[in-house]
């Protein structure tokens, strides 16, 4: 009797033991890994080189979530290929939410499309949340002799295949607003295709070629020195800094107005816990609403989004789509 005694506790206590190991196997990424997450500083890859756009606005938002999440974000440059490496790190990271990776129209939506490598490389990823849009501008020369957007459209529309305009690279976002532009406009500015917005922007800057579209932070410094004279905006509204540069949108150019208007969002490894995906986002979302965030955003020329979250795969696919169509037209084929 006194062994059947001895064994029952033991048993019982076996097997609520079991229960208790059994539950918490079956949820070993799911409400307990959100709950204890982030545990660790988290890495935010950057597919581009210190100083650009994307960088600049990933230290912002990095600093607002190292508030939100209370764990520091370390900013990880991994340039090269158009940002094809640095997203290409991201989808082979493990799916743990301690790597992030910066997203960008040209990541997302041109590279699958302009190289044959990264064909699959957005079912690798998860999207998180789309988070600031930054506006675009088309600046000309001051040889040009223009200083308005009639005058412009005029100008290049008496002078066919004469005027050229810089654009990053082939494929590049920059070269489909200048062909959607000659499209849309009827007319034919010549697109001189350079290695990167570094040596175009200098030949822009010089003379060299007249006109050159590009994010609106990248030539404000130079549209106030007078180097670059601003024609029309790819934005929401019109900039403070600007008041009397035109939109799109106001000139009743909707899609070239879409086209141009750039945004910066957070991805992570496919197979991502949504707890943690979920966790993320709501941290992101609150980063970049921050008041301090949204004020050095300002001073960049961009915006926190205020989009519903869960559209932004949505966007993706939408703007994949277009964005095929619009390499298509342009003849540019992956490489």
């Amino acid at each position: 009797m006194r062994t059947t005694h001895a064994r029952r506790p033991s048993l019982k206590a076996l097997a609520v033991a079991t229960l208790a190991a059994t539950a918490a196997l079956a949820l070993p990424q799911g409400a307990q890994a959100a709950d204890a997450y982030p545990g660790k500083p988290i890495k935010l890859i950057v597919p581009f080189a210190a100083g650009g756009s994307t960088d600049i606005v990933a230290r912002v938002l990095a600093e607002g979530m190292r508030t939100t999440l209370g764990q520091p974000i370390v900013v990880d440059n991994k340039a090269g290929a158009g940002g094809l490496i640095g997203t290409e790190a991201v989808a082979q990271a493990a799916p743990d939410g301690y790597t992030v990776g910066m997203a960008t129209v040209s990541t997302m939506t041109i590279n699958p499309l302009l190289y044959t490598r990264a064909a699959g490389l957005g079912a690798k990823l998860a999207p998180v949340a789309n988070l600031v849009t930054m506006p675009s501008v088309y600046t000309v020369h001051p040889s040009l002799g223009v200083n308005s957007f009639d005058a412009f459209v005029a100008k290049v529309k008496a002078q066919p295949r004469k005027i050229s305009g810089a654009v990053p690279g082939p494929g590049t976002l920059g070269h489909l607003m200048l062909a959607s532009f000659n499209e849309t406009l009827k007319t034919d500015i010549l697109i001189v295709p350079y290695r990167g917005s570094g040596p175009a922007l200098n030949d822009a800057l010089a003379g060299m070629v007249q006109v050159m579209p590009d994010q609106l932070p990248s030539s404000m410094a130079h549209i106030k020195s007078g180097k670059l004279i601003p024609v029309v905006l790819a934005a929401d509204a019109r900039s403070p800094e600007l008041p009397n540069v035109p939109t799109f949108k106001e000139l009743g150019y909707d899609e070239l107005n879409e086209l141009g208007i750039s945004w910066f969002g957070i991805v992570v490894p496919k197979n991502t816990p949504a707890p943690i995906v979920k966790r993320l986002q709501d941290a992101a979302v609150k980063a970049a609403h921050l008041p301090d965030v949204q004020q050095h955003l300002k001073n960049l020329g961009a915006s926190a989004t205020d989009m519903d979250q869960s559209r932004f795969p949505a966007q993706i696919a939408q703007e994949l789509k277009r964005n095929k169509a619009l390499l298509d037209k342009a003849g540019v084929k992956p490489e």
